[in-house]
Order: structure tokens, then C-alpha cells, then sequence
């Protein structure tokens, strides 16, 4: 399993190596139905589902671009993960995420005894 998050640090873990610098990401257009409903709702006012629904597909896309690099390098977390998104050209949607990739140990815990 391979723990992704955008803190610089995992509670319970410690960094035992830094493999690299990783980058995912994703390159989405909506379709000319798409851009329809989303300049219709623009008119009307409100929240663009069609757009949210794109950026979401392009957030997890770039998500798992990056675990797949992370893996490559032998890592089993990613840390300090930041996620970038611009439109690019008309109704190119590209999500970018990057962070550190890691591989990381649980900490030991005290015997816990009483002396």
C-alpha cells in the first residue's frame, strides 16, 4: 500500500530514505456536450458540475501517475504532495501533482513496562 499526503510528515512512520522528487498528472478536455453544459450553466448561474466531475477524474489521474513514478523509485509513500491545475488552450484541464518520494518505516514503540 503505498501512503500519499500532502503533510510533510506520516504520524507513526519515520523517513528511512528519500528517493526523489515525483511528478503525476493529468490532461482532460471536456467534449463539445461538455463545454454545452458547462457555458449553460455559466448563464444560469451555480455550481459547474460538468467542470467539477473533469477536475476531479484529472485530480485522481495525476494522483496515480504519481504513485506509479513513487513505485519506480522504489518508494512506498509520498510526501508533501501539492497539486497544481490550469487550463491550458480551450477546455484542456491539466492537473499536476507533486511530491517527495519516500520510503518510510513504522516507528518503534517503548516496551511499555513498568520498572
Amino acid at each position: 500500500m503505498m501512503l500519499l499526503t500532502t503533510t510533510p510528515i506520516i504520524p507513526g512512520y519515520r523517513v528511512v530514505k528519500i528517493a526523489g522528487v515525483v511528478t503525476g498528472m493529468s490532461v482532460r478536455t471536456r467534449g463539445m456536450l461538455g463545454r454545452f453544459l458547462a457555458g449553460i450553466e455559466a448563464v444560469i448561474g451555480g455550481r459547474s458540475e460538468a467542470y467539477i466531475a473533469e477536475l476531479k477524474k484529472a485530480r485522481e489521474e495525476a494522483l496515480k501517475d504519481l504513485e506509479k513514478s513513487a513505485r519506480l523509485l522504489g518508494a512506498n509513500a509520498v510526501i508533501g504532495i501539492d497539486f497544481e491545475t490550469a487550463e491550458v488552450l480551450e477546455g484542456f484541464i491539466v492537473v499536476t501533482a507533486t511530491g517527495t518520494a519516500v520510503v518510510v518505516e513504522p516507528e518503534q514503540r517503548g516496551s511499555g513496562g513498568v520498572s
